[in-house]
């Protein structure tokens, strides 16, 4: 069986727990943040989980992450 490739961008973005589960950055924290309130982009440093609809793909854009 030949190994498989990870896809890097992939990599960039998603972490696995040590409970398996995969996490990600929060959106709308990279510009325009003038207008958005301290608490806000408070809660945008916090990373979310990833939905479970998408979990399938992640998980297959990432092999050996398991």
């Amino acid at each position: 069986m030949p190994k498989l490739k990870t896809r890097k961008s992939a990599a960039k973005r998603f972490r696995m727990t040590a409970t398996g589960k995969i996490v990600r950055r929060s959106a709308n924290r990279n510009h325009l943040l003038q207008h958005k309130s301290a608490e806000r982009k408070r809660r945008l440093w916090k990373l979310t989980q990833v939905h479970e609809n998408d979990e399938q793909n992640v998980r297959l854009m990432l092999p050996y992450s398991s």
